[in-house]
């Protein structure tokens, strides 16, 4: 028995332009598309329940391809600096925060962004301690590459002037050589045993806002990397259980594994795509470089704004190597966080010396800096690239003074890479950009900043279709995790996994995805969220 879901418009995705009225599911698959006529004549059904979309309108669900779900939750428990837009601003919230802490606890924020300050000029630890004196204070940057902290945090992890630099890290000091609070990349992990420790029920938290967060912007899953941050491999990964399945907070999360848990993960018995419907795992994941925001974005040439630096490379070559043989030893395909040209090409050289097994695609993830002749050569390479087209937004204007106007050619260049036949998958790289998959298909095909009073367009000529930006966060992802034959579209045989819209994205103005509109989301059947009415 199942539920025929009808009186709507039903885009397939499984070409441009092709919808329904009607779908019929069972035990969590479709089973039948077709009119609602047509569907209740076929004697091999048997309907149990049905559901009015009144003329909305269904997609298959969408699935964010890179994200970071834990760090999603936290950002909607922590003090949220994202959307403050001056230094002062930011020092007036974690004054406030600490003013309801006993003496000693931490005071932890999450995406303070200077580019959104008039000054620009990142915090010091100098500034954090004047106004939060008696309180380790650890804020990190909007891209999650970068963290101030102040001079107590810096205590409690052992951390002075003495410290050297750890290997794909940057322990930022100024013109005396005094600590400035900033810690970049790698040496961030120095205060990682600092932090109060994690608990189970933090975690579990976490994850239940997360998800609940994504159902409200569409999302009936996401692939997330997670596993690595929260005190160790077993205790996260419990916590995806309790949440998910214990829980039953129906979500198909794709688990990237970090290379650091790698070997946890292998003796815990598991393997490439083990666990159930909704928890399996993936890739092993790497980093390879850093961000732009904080210039440790790998590039094969200097920094336009400060050329005394070309960014910063997580691994050697050889270490880049040997982890790759690492994921061939368990029959793993690679997902690397490839931000800088330099960076994509050591990933693809490693790739080109130690090819995935199985015909399982690697992942880039992230590639919004590339040059012609890196597109030419991973053409015939079995891997996908892992865009988030919500950068589009948040880097320009600024990223063509840091890169450089004669570089930007083959920079967040979304319609060159379909055009030229590379699969994409689409993402948020959320607590890194909002959730919202609507946002990033906005950023898709306009090419605009929604803040932008004048709609100011970049590298317009690189605007996808409605079609293709929808398509990188159903069909798209769906490939990225090889599940292209039973997910990402709407097909007989695929799961019944929906999203439903209050608008037609094919007939409106794109400004419009910017609004609440999303109607139902749908995962396994299950109507997992409603908009109130």
């Amino acid at each position: 028995m199942g539920t025929l879901w009808k009186n709507g418009i039903i885009y397939t995705m499984q070409e441009e332009g092709h919808h329904v009225e009607a779908v019929y599911t069972e035990d969590g698959v479709i089973k039948g598309l077709g009119s609602s006529d047509d569907l209740l004549k076929n004697e091999q059904f048997t309907i149990e329940s049905e559901v009015d979309l009144g003329q909305k309108v269904m997609f298959p669900g969408f699935v964010d391809s890179h994200m970071h779900l834990i760090g999603h939750g936290e950002t909607l428990m922590r003090l949220d600096l994202s959307s403050i837009n001056s230094k002062q601003e930011v020092l007036e919230a974690i004054k406030l925060k600490a003013k309801g802490l006993e003496k000693g606890e931490w005071v932890i924020g999450e995406g303070w962004n200077e580019n959104l300050w008039s000054d620009a000029a990142v915090l010091t630890k100098r500034e954090i301690d004047e106004v939060v004196p008696h309180h380790p204070v650890l804020l990190k940057r909007i891209c999650r590459h970068a963290m101030v902290v102040n001079s107590l945090a810096l205590k409690n992890a052992g951390i002075d002037e003495g410290t050297p630099d750890p290997s794909g890290g940057l322990i930022e000091r100024d013109e005396d050589g005094a600590l400035n609070g900033l810690l970049k990349d790698k040496a961030q992990d120095l205060m990682i045993d600092a932090l109060p420790a994690i608990s189970s029920d933090y975690l579990v938290g976490a994850l239940t806002k997360g998800i609940e967060s994504c159902w409200e912007h569409g999302l009936v899953g996401g692939h997330t990397e997670d596993l690595s941050y929260y005190g160790n491999f077993k205790k996260t990964y419990d916590a995806f259980v309790q949440t998910i399945t214990e829980g039953k907070k129906k979500f198909r999360a794709h688990l990237l594994v970090h290379h650091e848990v790698i070997e946890d993960w292998k003796e815990d018995g598991h393997h490439f795509q083990s666990g159930t419907q909704f928890i399996e795992f993936g890739a092993m994941k790497i980093f390879a470089d850093g961000a732009l925001g904080g210039r440790t974005a790998l590039l094969s040439y200097p920094y336009a704004d400060d050329p005394s630096t070309t960014g910063v490379s997580i691994h050697t070559n050889e270490k880049l190597l040997e982890l790759v043989k690492k994921a061939r030893k368990y029959d793993l395909p690679i997902a690397v966080h490839t931000i800088g040209d330099q960076a994509f090409e050591n990933v693809v050289n490693s790739i080109m010396k130690e090819p995935s097994h199985f015909g399982r695609r690697d992942r880039l993830i992230h590639a919004q800096i590339l040059r012609k002749e890196l597109i030419e050569k991973i053409k015939d390479l079995p891997l996908i690239l892992d865009i988030q087209p919500r950068f589009v937004a948040s880097d320009f204007p600024w990223v063509v003074e840091r890169l450089g106007e004669e570089n930007m050619k083959y920079n967040y260049a979304w319609k060159t890479l379909l055009e030229e036949g590379i699969p994409c998958a689409g993402g948020s790289d959320a607590p890194i950009e909002p959730i919202n998959p609507l946002w990033g298909i906005h950023a898709a095909v306009t090419r605009t900043n929604p803040l932008d009073p004048d709609k100011t367009e970049y590298r317009p000529e690189e605007k996808l279709t409605m079609y293709e930006a929808l398509s990188l966060f159903t069909k798209g992802s769906a490939y990225a995790c090889h599940h292209e034959s039973d997910r990402g579209q709407i097909r007989e045989g695929y799961t019944a996994d929906f999203t439903v819209l209050a608008i037609d994205p094919f007939k409106v103005d794109a400004d419009q995805l910017l609004n609440k509109i999303v109607d139902m989301t749908i995962v396994d059947e299950t109507i997992v969220y409603k908009k109130n009415k």
